[in-house]
This record gives structure tokens, sequence and C-alpha cells, in this order.
């Protein structure tokens, strides 16, 4: 089945011109019939692929689903509201930031899948770091496998400009060793959400990144353990 109306993508077109309290005000009910319970429908509906190869998972759409509200508390944009839905697909779900897992949102323009890790602190990030070093081989494998590479291109995130010096030898035969956030996304056509089981090409396309996304959880995970 698919979850979605057009009125998904015109929604987010109206408040983009519209973005504030009384427009959406005007129009809750609108997001709550058309945008608020397809979401979590959907969302529901990956997390039961999910399951099927990871019965461990134990988190609900409530757990997933980032608030449309945007936080503006230090943002020069004081626009109300996300011009999208977005939600990430952990053990813990989106207060889980630091474990990689499937992030994905949908806005009027595309589709994302996205992997990786963004918010790691200075411990995590030089764990991760270590593990590069200590296993270029297999991190190289990872990312230049042929499927990962046609369908998530490259590895994103900003670079330190010096790294300790344990690190640099490596990081001349693996540059990426300096970056602060490593991710990766896929983009689709935003007409792809009207599709027939959307739910499973969602996440078999995560699936092609899910060896990267285990690579970097088990140096998170062996710093908690």
């Amino acid at each position: 089945m698919s979850y979605f109306t057009p009125d998904f993508i015109e929604f987010f077109k109206e408040l983009a011109a519209n973005n504030n309290k009384d427009w959406f005000d005007e129009n809750r009910k609108r997001y709550h019939e058309n945008i608020k319970k397809p979401f979590e429908d959907f969302v529901t509906a990956v997390i039961n692929e999910m399951r099927k190869t990871d019965k461990s998972l134990n988190v609900t759409y409530k757990d997933c689903i980032f608030r449309i509200n945007r936080d503006i508390r230090f943002s020069k944009d004081k626009s109300p509201y996300k011009l999208n839905r977005s939600a990430l697909v952990t053990q813990n779900g989106k207060k889980d930031k630091t474990s990689p897992g499937l992030y994905f949102e949908i806005t009027p323009e595309h589709a994302r899948v996205y992997t990786g890790v963004f918010t790691q602190d200075k411990k995590e990030l030089q764990a991760i770091r270590e593990e590069i070093a200590d296993n270029l081989s297999k991190f190289d494998k990872i990312i230049n496998e042929k499927k990962f590479k046609s369908t998530f291109g490259e590895i994103h995130g900003e670079k330190n400009k010096r790294l300790p010096k344990e690190l640099q030898e490596a990081a001349e035969k693996q540059p990426l060793i300096y970056n602060k956030h490593f991710y990766a996304y896929s983009t689709m056509p935003v007409e792809s959400i009207f599709e027939k089981g959307f739910e499973k090409k969602l996440v078999d396309t995560y699936k092609i990144a899910e060896p990267l996304a285990k690579f970097f959880a088990k140096p998170v995970k062996n710093l908690i353990d």
C-alpha cells in the first residue's frame, strides 16, 4: 500500500511560503490527516520491515519521529516549522544519536536515506578514527564496494585540519580520518513515496550501507561496555 497522498508534498510547498503559526493553525487538521498520521503509519511499517532481520529492535514510531517544530533558540532563521518529516530508527530511536542507524527524511524535493555518525563526542570520535586506522583494508572495502558506491557515493562530513600524532600516518593512507563526522546518504525522487512497498525500498537501500553503520557502531559500543 501507499501511505501518502499528493497533499503530503503540497502541504510543505505551501508551508515554505507561509511558515508561521497562524497558517499552520489554519491547516492543522489537514496536517494531522494528510501528513502526521500517514508518516506515523509509514514509520511503523519501516520498523516492522527492519524487524524482519533484527528481532531485537524494540521501538515504536513515537520513539523515532522528530518533531516538526524547529529549535529556533540559537538560530537567525526564526521560521517555526521544518519543511520535512524525518525519523531515526535505532535501538533507542531518536534519542540514540551516537549509534549509527537508519535516518530518513521526506521533503518536497526528495526522499533521502542516511547512515553514519554525526553527533559523537571527543572520545567517540577518537575511537572511530582509531577503528579506521586499525582496519584500513576493511574500511576501504566497505566504502568502495560497488553497490555502496553507486547508491551512496562518498562519505561526507566536516574535517579537522590537525590530528593527533598517532593517527597522522594512517590518515596519509585514508584522509577520511580527518573527518569530524562520517555519514553517507542516498537520494530518491520524492515521487517514490507513492510507490507500493516504499517502506521495503527504503530499508533495502539502508541495508546496502549497513556494513558501514556496523563498522562505526563497534568502537562506540566498546566505549560503553
